[in-house]
């Protein structure tokens, strides 16, 4: 006996299929599909949608299963850094495949406008300035910006979970400061040493003027004050972009952002950039104790009273008195030594208009200063009165926990999908884990001052 074919799954015996009467008087059996189809929509869902072929399903699937772009989007959101990281290995990468000094992108990674030095010459070799060093400028800019938002979040962020740190805010507070100590911790030890070669050590007021105009510099000279231009730059981009919560000192901030842009500008261009290698020592080693002290306090470090004595110290010595010897200097040493004249043709730009703009830029950083040391004896006299360590500066910090790893469905089928026959064995619901960095705000939206 032949081995009978298993039945199939949508067998319908035709004995049970209802009969059709024509118009001539013949009885005949209604085909199959039709009486499936008919068998299918009878299970029709709440919406009245019905999936009717696997196909049908599949096509519903596709088109509600997240893209590439929109899953690149995603990733974007939770890893910032990946968002310059792309045209900074895109420069790299154009400059890989042909690594010389003929290649455009050569201005972007390293200093341009390298002199010729005499052959029996044991000095360092000199470096020009020119349009190119934008260039430079923006392309350590976008480095810093990967180097910022890499370190928070891959960095930073677990150390702030290590310390104990659970309400969303003052986590993000501590990342930003964190990072700023980093940077500045780093930095300033290097402009030290940058400034002890150069005859503005240390503070040497003289040293300013003399022999200028200093049109040329050393590699190393160069490359820090490039270099901190960059970082000056893409702080101004955070703010511009709105990438920080706005603080009650935001316009000051905004005030200072400003007019150290320009004074670099104007100092490098000028070459006036022994006076702006002294502005940012000052700014340095000030920020670098300032913003640890920050970063204890959120942590309830009991280092928070010794730091924020020193803080006090440095931005009274470093951003007050040592400020106000810069300014001394153009009443009684700008005019006294060296030439003083205008002329474009040999580079000198040493007199009373450029005497006037530094001294409208470097009194403007006073006043703000002078601002900023007020709230600074503020927070000591409530330290040591009260024993509040609280920064004057900042709002009320969010208590709300950081969100946690949750399930959320990215794919959910209709109803009807649940007991129909043609779902053959799918679930009505996909679910995925999602990380907590989906659902909250871009660590980069609260960048410390």
């Amino acid at each position: 006996m032949a081995a009978s074919s298993p039945p199939s799954l949508f067998h319908i015996p035709t004995s049970r299929l209802p009969s059709v009467t024509t118009g001539h008087g013949i009885t005949r059996r209604r085909r199959a599909s039709s009486a499936r189809s008919q068998e299918v929509t009878s299970n029709g869902s709440s919406n009245g949608h019905v999936l009717q072929t696997i196909d049908e399903q599949r096509r519903y699937k596709r088109k509600n299963t997240p893209s590439v772009l929109h899953r690149c989007k995603q990733i974007a959101s939770r890893h910032t850094w990946t968002v310059p990281l792309a045209p900074m290995l895109a420069i790299l990468f154009l400059y890989a495949i042909n690594p010389t000094e003929s290649n455009v992108f050569h201005h972007f990674i390293f200093l341009s406008y390298k002199e010729q030095q005499p052959s029996d010459s044991t000095k360092p070799p000199q470096y020009g300035k020119g349009l190119w060093d934008i260039a430079f400028v923006s392309f350590y800019t976008i480095v810093l910006s990967v180097a910022r938002e890499f370190i928070m979040q891959e960095l930073l962020r677990p150390l702030a979970s290590f310390c104990g740190l659970k309400a969303l805010g003052k986590k993000l507070r501590f990342m930003e400061q964190t990072y700023t100590a980093i940077y500045f911790g780093i930095i300033g030890p290097a402009g030290l040493y940058v400034m002890s070669q150069t005859p503005v050590w240390y503070f040497n007021t003289r040293g300013m003027y003399e022999f200028s105009p200093h049109k040329t510099h050393e590699a190393a000279f160069k490359f820090y004050y490039l270099f901190q231009a960059a970082y000056w730059a893409q702080q101004a981009i955070v703010m511009l972009l709105g990438m920080e919560k706005r603080r009650k000192d935001f316009r000051e901030l905004v005030t200072h952002h400003i007019v150290t842009l320009v004074l670099i500008a104007l100092s490098y261009r000028f070459h006036f950039t022994y006076v702006g290698i002294a502005v940012y020592i000052t700014h340095d080693i000030s920020d670098f104790f300032l913003a640890t002290s920050k970063s204890l306090n959120y942590i309830d470090s009991p280092l928070v009273g010794l730091f924020v004595s020193a803080t006090i110290g440095m931005w009274i010595y470093l951003r007050n008195y040592l400020n106000l010897r810069i300014i001394f200097s153009l009443f009684n040493e700008f005019d006294n030594i060296g030439p003083t004249e205008l002329n474009w043709a040999e580079g000198q730009f040493k007199c009373i208009y450029s005497k006037m703009i530094f001294l409208v830029l470097l009194v403007a950083l006073q006043s703000l200063n002078l601002f900023w040391l007020f709230l600074l004896l503020r927070i000591a006299y409530r330290f040591v009165v009260h024993n509040v360590a609280k920064d004057e500066r900042s709002d009320e910090e969010s208590e709300a926990e950081e969100p946690k790893l949750e399930e959320t469905k990215v794919f959910e089928a209709p109803a009807a999908l649940a007991g129909n026959e043609f779902v053959n064995g799918s679930t009505n619901g996909v679910t995925r884990a999602t990380d907590d960095r989906a659902t909250e705000p871009s660590t980069s939206r609260k960048t410390a001052s």
